[in-house]
């Protein structure tokens, strides 16, 4: 009777153990054909499964202590240092300058409920696949608002030791096209080592309709990547080769981001920092985006979002929802708003274009705040959802940011550049000085935009 049963017994982890095998194929072959696709979904068989869960537990509870605590009117030095450990089941989340990131996501008119919603769904989130160097993790939010990308000790380190800087530069430029980290984390668990990452905005969002996606570092060796085939749903990352022989066409806004290209770039050479990417995406407008007429309503939201990014509803108590479209009561034209309010976002070139702007006509209420309009680079910024990475043109709509601002140019650095000399005499090569790198930045988005 022994004998049957253990029979059985070896026939049932048998079929147990073939039954596993056949799983981890499969799996493994949709984790090949999703690799192709970039993104894809972390469901209850990914690797990742069991951390992700954690850090949506270990983050809605951060959320919730923050959403608890009374709000600062003023930032202290305490706040920047502040480390708080909350400990969870089988796992403990550190947040670091908790009180800080929270003040960038409310002046970004962003509320905790939001933030909270979009990082903690029910939804899985998605494993980013990039064609990077980097041995980091990328996960991204289900809606695909938010990266989380894991960093190592030096890089956090870095970051949070700049922190004050970087909030200062956005406060001065609201409009900075640098990348908006909205949180910084580790979590822990045992026995396994601690995992530090940020939470950072998404450039490329919404991305129902981009067509084209740029890595761009302005330079020329390891700077191409072969395309997707044509007409398939690959999602590729291309970079400065492939974009050569093509132009953003702004036309009014072109010298716009050029200032603000230079305003950030040489943020960057003072934190002597390079190796940084400009993000550049694409996608056609819409026949009605692009002879659109817009409501006095809608501009009176897009100048209040403009001068105040926490603005936006009209309605009291009610928080606004980036990309929400007023009501249409009266409409203008585009020309006669460019003529008006858009004037005093068109900034004037820098270092490299000493064009003039025109003065723009502005109500005398707002005279007031013209000059600080004027000297922090704004613009009139679109009624979307993500709008200081969003600008328009005649004919597409770009989505631009910079990334990547974690590397010193340290001694280790100095040497890689001088191998570099001797292996690729005559090209150029993203190791370079900060300095270089922030003018040959500058220069290619000069060569590059219309």
């Amino acid at each position: 009777m022994e004998m049957p049963a253990a029979e059985g017994g070896l026939g049932t982890s048998g079929h147990r153990q073939r039954s596993g095998t056949v799983k981890r194929r499969l799996w493994g072959g949709l984790r090949q054909q999703w690799k192709l696709l970039g993104v894809f979904e972390i469901d209850q068989q990914h690797e990742f499964y069991g951390l992700t869960c954690r850090m949506k537990e270990g983050l809605a509870a951060a959320i919730e202590n923050n959403m608890n605590s009374s709000p600062r009117k003023e930032l202290s030095d305490d706040d920047y240092r502040l480390e708080v450990a909350q400990i969870h089941k089988d796992f403990t989340m550190e947040t670091f300058a908790g009180p800080v990131f929270a003040s960038l996501r409310s002046s970004s008119g962003m509320t905790e409920q939001e933030y909270q919603q979009s990082l903690c769904s029910e939804n899985c989130y998605l494993q980013f696949i990039s064609n990077s160097k980097s041995k980091a993790d990328f996960f991204l939010t289900n809606d695909k608002r938010f990266f989380l990308k894991t960093q190592n000790k030096r890089e956090i380190k870095f970051l949070l030791t700049n922190l004050k800087i970087y909030m200062e530069h956005l406060r001065k430029f609201p409009h900075s096209l640098l990348v908006k980290f909205v949180g910084v984390h580790r979590i822990k668990i045992p026995p396994r080592s601690k995992k530090y990452f940020i939470v950072m905005q998404s450039v490329f969002y919404p991305d129902d309709r981009i067509n084209a996606r740029y890595d761009i570092k302005g330079c020329e060796v390891s700077r191409w990547t072969e395309p997707a085939p044509e007409g398939s749903q690959i999602i590729v990352v291309l970079k400065d080769l492939n974009f050569e022989g093509q132009s953003v066409v702004l036309d009014r806004q072109r010298q716009w981001l050029l200032r603000q290209v230079e305003i950030d770039t040489y943020f960057l050479q003072t934190l002597n920092v390079l190796d940084y990417s400009l993000l550049l995406a694409q996608q056609p407008l819409h026949h009605d985006e692009r002879h659109q007429s817009i409501s006095f309503r809608t501009l009176i939201v897009r100048t209040k979002k403009s001068v105040n990014p926490g603005s936006g509803s009209t309605h009291a108590g009610i928080a606004p929802v980036p990309g929400a479209e007023e009501e249409e009561d009266s409409t203008l034209n585009w020309s006669e708003t460019d003529c008006s309010v858009l004037a005093a976002g068109a900034s004037c070139g820098g270092r490299l274009n000493n064009q003039t702007c025109p003065e723009p006509s502005v109500p005398s209420s707002d005279a007031a705040q013209l000059p600080d309009f004027r000297a922090q680079n704004r613009r009139l910024l679109p009624n979307l959802k993500n709008p200081l990475h969003v600008i328009d043109g005649p004919e597409q709509r770009y989505f631009i940011g910079i990334i990547d601002i974690f590397t010193v140019y340290s001694f280790r650095k100095r040497l890689e550049h001088l191998w570099k000399r001797l292996r690729h005499p005559g090209r150029s090569f993203s190791t370079v000085s900060p300095q270089t790198y922030c003018l040959r930045l500058c220069h290619w988005v000069q060569d590059h935009t219309k």
